[in-house]
C-alpha cells in the first residue's frame, strides 16, 4: 500500500467546503451548515458530536441562500408558524442509518414515536438497539426531528442536544404535557 508523504495531508483532512451560519434560538445558537445546495448538517452549540470547525477543513461563515431559508423555516418553526420544515437535505451515514433518518421525517409534529417503532417501520424489528444509536447521531436536528423518538414504555431518553432541550420541544409541539403532566 502507497503511503501518503507526511508533507501531504491526509484525505480525511482535506477541506470540504462547508458552508455554515449560526443561529439563535430559544435553546441556545443552533448552527446549520451546507454542502452543494443541500442542508447536511444542523446542531445546537456544544450538544454531544458537534463538529469541529475550521477554516483548514473548509468550513466557511457565509449566509448562503440555502442557508437563510433555513434560518426562515427555524424561525416560523420556533414561534410556532411551521410544523414541517422541507428543504433539501443530504445527511452524511451510512445505508442503515438513512432508513432511519428517513422514518424520523415521517413522525409528525406533535406526535412521537418510540425505537421499536421506528425499528418496524424500516423493516428491522429487533434492530432498535441500533436504530437508538441511528437516532443519536443525526447531524441534523430540528430537520430531521430525532426529538420525536422516546423510549418504548413513553420516556424521554438520549437526545445529543440534552434532554431538557428534548423536553423544550416536545412541550414546543404541545405533544410533552400530554406525556408528562
Amino acid at each position: 500500500m502507497a503511503r501518503v508523504p507526511s508533507h501531504l495531508p491526509l484525505p480525511s483532512t482535506m477541506p470540504c467546503d462547508l458552508a455554515y451560519l449560526p443561529l439563535d434560538t430559544p435553546l441556545g445558537v443552533f448552527l446549520v451548515a451546507e454542502r452543494d445546495g443541500a442542508l447536511t448538517g444542523g446542531w445546537f452549540e456544544g450538544q454531544k458530536y458537534f463538529p469541529k470547525i475550521s477554516s483548514e477543513a473548509g468550513w466557511r461563515k457565509t449566509g448562503t441562500a440555502l442557508l437563510r431559508e433555513a434560518q426562515r423555516q427555524l424561525e416560523a418553526y420556533f414561534a410556532g408558524e411551521l410544523t414541517r420544515m422541507q428543504i433539501p437535505l443530504a445527511p452524511e451515514g451510512t445505508a442503515f442509518q438513512q432508513q432511519v433518518w428517513r422514518a424520523l421525517r415521517e413522525v409528525p409534529c406533535g406526535e412521537t414515536t418510540t425505537y421499536a417503532a421506528l425499528a418496524r417501520a424500516i423493516g428491522r424489528p429487533e434492530a432498535f438497539h441500533p436504530v437508538g444509536a441511528a437516532v443519536g447521531r443525526n447531524p441534523i436536528s430540528l430537520f430531521v426531528p430525532c426529538h420525536r423518538a422516546l423510549g418504548s414504555n413513553g420516556s424521554l431518553t438520549g437526545y445529543a442536544g440534552g434532554l431538557a432541550r428534548k423536553r423544550w420541544l416536545l412541550d414546543h409541539e404541545g405533544r410533552e404535557r400530554r406525556l408528562f403532566d
